[in-house]
């Protein structure tokens, strides 16, 4: 089914983060009068919030991003049930039960990327693999190379609410990914949704 402007508007704005209306124009191809009618449709829907910023030289730029209610457009996957399972599991069987879970979970995702990845010798070739496959799942992947660091960026987490209940989920995917890129390389988390940002983002650089 065919989104509507409004509804890509909020796309655009969940992969960006951020985007001024000539952006968001540029990006649905439609005209910047047009983009700024539906981001006023869209605020007084309380679903985006707009920020002035002063950028040097010149007229400061607005820029529009997603308020809480908007982010919720983008729904947590079974999050009440599986955020209660989760509390079942360490009450009746303990916090070792729930390790073991999440450690056998890292296992298998790990052996099922690994098998993707075979073959693939550069990071790039990589991180194309890892954003393709985390897309599949609902992570809204992509990745990008500025200057001598690359960013592996997920700008949905479809278990987020798993993942703020128990934050082990967190550190076994990134175990995973500095495992998967391999020792050539050092990698950290910069952006995290826990922590109120807009996506999580994972810096990786040689090491030295």
């Amino acid at each position: 089914m065919k989104k509507n402007s409004s509804d890509r508007i909020l796309m655009v704005l969940k992969m960006r983060g951020e985007a001024t209306s000539y952006v968001i124009a540029k990006e649905l191809a439609i005209t910047k009068e047009g983009a700024r009618k539906h981001l006023l449709n869209l605020s007084s829907e309380n679903l985006v919030k707009a920020t002035v910023k002063s950028e040097g030289v010149g007229r400061p730029s607005t820029y529009y991003s997603l308020t809480k209610k908007g982010l919720s457009r983008f729904p947590d996957t079974h999050a009440e049930v599986t955020v209660q399972l989760l509390r079942s599991v360490k009450k009746l069987l303990g916090d070792n039960a729930l390790n073991l879970l999440i450690s056998d979970r890292e296992t298998a995702v790990y052996d099922r990327y690994e098998e993707e990845m075979e073959g693939s010798e550069t990071l790039e070739e990589k991180l194309e693999i890892l954003s393709k496959k985390r897309t599949e799942e609902g992570y809204m992947a992509e990745w990008k190379k500025e200057e001598d660091a690359w960013y592996l960026i997920e700008n949905h987490c479809p278990i987020c609410a798993a993942a703020t209940a128990c934050q082990g989920f967190c550190h076994s995917e990134l175990n995973n990914f500095k495992r998967l890129i391999g020792l050539g390389y050092e990698m950290e988390r910069v952006e995290y949704i826990i922590e109120n940002g807009n996506r999580c983002v994972y810096k990786i650089e040689e090491s030295k």
